[in-house]
């Protein structure tokens, strides 16, 4: 089993920076696949993007293409998702996610066993 630990939201504004992270427990985060999600006031979670298991492989949603970023450091247990070029659509609280094996494609929530508590990521115009 795995436990999540979201951090690093803030308000930032327009135009900024902003890395969360994602801290794991458990012996076995290597062997996860990992994602992050947002969800905003009202809207339904939304993929936002996703690694796997060795970091070879990353996908990203539509809107956030070219301006996140997500990596991982399995020595530490960690995920990150670098988020550059913020704006204020891009306000919403961040959850990170686990699996331990894709069957429904990496942006389908139901795909994920694990979720971090979020992280709210405010963006200012």
């Amino acid at each position: 089993q795995v436990q999540l630990v979201d951090a690093g939201g803030g308000l930032v504004r327009a135009g900024g920076s902003l890395r969360l992270s994602c801290a794991a427990s458990g012996r076995t985060f290597s062997s996860h696949y990992m994602a992050w999600f947002r969800q905003a006031p009202g809207k339904e979670r939304e993929f936002v993007a996703a690694i796997t298991l060795s970091g070879g492989n990353t996908y990203y949603g539509d809107s956030v293409k070219g301006r996140f970023t997500i990596s991982r450091d399995n020595a530490k247990k960690t995920a990150y998702l670098q988020i550059n070029s913020l704006k204020p659509e891009d306000t919403a609280v961040y959850y990170c996610a686990a699996a331990t094996s894709i069957n429904l494609g990496y942006n389908w929530i139901g795909s994920y066993e694990y979720w971090g508590q979020g992280t709210q990521v405010t963006v200012s115009s």
